[in-house]
């Protein structure tokens, strides 16, 4: 009999970043603008990883552009802290990728942050919208596949806005 993956079989691992210097504001902690920049150098590993990065935009034919992110700040990092993220892929279809990443400190293990993102295959030509190559398709359906199995995560789909008491 099979079961489902684990969380931990499943999702994408991201090579291990840390908190540089120039990431520390003036109250002692990264800086929320960052967090977007390594969750993005976290995204280009995965972009790698299904034939969509940076080789891929070299090669002339398109690009994924970010459409809308809604990130979490939940505790803060510090300089030096290494920072592992991880990628899960909640929905895609022929030009467009839902996907949500965690963001860890590798070593204490608590959750620092989270960003959902939707992002845009864009033909770099004609800069419009475009379906993704069958190739490209073809290991984000597996990814997807991969990642069906999986919970959806709990910070997934939240608005913003100021909860009120009854």
């Amino acid at each position: 009999m099979s079961s489902a993956p684990s969380a931990a079989d499943a999702v994408v691992v991201c090579p291990e970043q840390r908190v540089e210097a120039a990431w520390i504001d003036y109250n002692g902690h990264m800086n929320m603008a960052f967090y977007n920049v390594a969750f993005d150098r976290a995204l280009d590993h995965v972009y790698d990883l299904l034939g969509i990065g940076a080789d891929y935009v070299a090669e002339g034919g398109g690009s994924c552009f970010t459409a809308e992110v809604h990130v979490n700040y939940l505790q803060e990092l510090l300089l030096d802290d290494p920072i592992r993220v991880e990628f899960q892929l909640l929905d895609r279809d022929a030009k467009r990728l839902h996907f949500f990443e965690h963001m860890y400190h590798a070593e204490q293990g608590y959750l620092a942050a989270t960003s959902e993102q939707l992002a845009i295959h864009v033909d770099m030509a004609s800069r419009r919208a475009a379906p993704f190559p069958a190739d490209a398709a073809a290991r984000i359906d597996a990814l997807f596949e991969r990642h069906a199995a999986l919970p959806r995560p709990e910070l997934a789909g939240r608005t913003i806005g100021i909860r009120r008491k009854s």
